[in-house]
Order: C-alpha cells, then structure tokens, then sequence
C-alpha cells in the first residue's frame, strides 16, 4: 500500500467495518419489524433464547454492552413482557434476566430472520460464514491487544 493512501477513508478498516456493521444493522430492521424488535432488543432475544436466566452482567459481557446501555434496553423488553428482571438467589446484588412465555412464542417467529438477512445480503451461506469467522478473528485479536495495554 502506498503510504500516501494510508490516510483515505476508503483505505481505512475501522470506517469498513463500521459501514458494514451499520448496513447489516438497517437490514435487519424491516425483518424485525414483524418482531417488534429493534436490532439491539434482537441481540438480546438471541443470547437468552440460547441460554435462558442469565446475570445483567454477563448479557452485557455477551453482548460487549455496559449496563447503562443494556439496562434500558432490557427495561423496555420486560415492558413488552418478553423478559423479567429478578434479584439472583445467589447475590442479592446480581439481576437475573429470564425469558417469559411470550418471548418463548416469539423465537417461533424469529426463525426465519437469519435466512431473510441472507436473501437480503444475496450472498452464498458459506461466505458469509468465512466472513464472520474472520471478523471473529479481528474481534479476538482486539481482544488481545486491548488486554495488553491494559495490564
């Protein structure tokens, strides 16, 4: 790479992935509409339909979220009736966020959104699923760094 492109935006991988993660983001929407679900209440649906009854705190690990950003959202599903917040058993100080029925019903309906995404991206299956190993491997290796610099 020539060192005076180093500095334009096309030449940039932060500004890429940043589109890419806002245009996958807009296209999930109309496919969440019939949810009634925002991208981000989706991400939430997505780590409790795998795992029911998890902590506040590691939704937000799961989802890279701090609790002033997680908490709201988590408020608004339970206002829908998707989740509840309970005090742990465990530590009076730790919420624990449950499924409901509703929420259970809706993962029927939430099926057919990833094959949606994938009409949409009119992409083969299989590269997008190279594509998102390798951001994994992005992730990991920011991951790393920023464990680094910060011992």
């Amino acid at each position: 790479m020539d060192t005076k492109d180093l500095l334009k935006l096309d030449q940039q991988f932060c500004f890429t992935a940043y589109a890419v993660a806002r245009a996958v983001a807009q296209a999930y929407d109309p496919l969440l509409e019939e949810l009634d679900l925002t991208y981000p209440q989706y991400l939430v649906m997505l780590v409790l339909w795998e795992k029911d009854a998890v902590g506040l705190k590691a939704l937000g690990d799961k989802l890279r979220l701090d609790s002033g950003t997680l908490t709201p959202l988590v408020k608004r599903l339970e206002a829908k009736g998707l989740l509840t917040r309970e005090r742990s058993e465990k530590d009076e100080r730790a919420i624990v966020i449950a499924l409901t029925t509703a929420s259970k019903r809706l993962k029927q309906k939430a099926q057919k959104v990833p094959e949606g995404l994938l009409c949409r991206l009119n992409m083969p299956a299989e590269r997008i699923g190279r594509l998102r190993d390798e951001l994994k491997s992005v992730l990991q290796a920011m991951d790393a760094f920023h464990q680094t610099t910060e011992s």
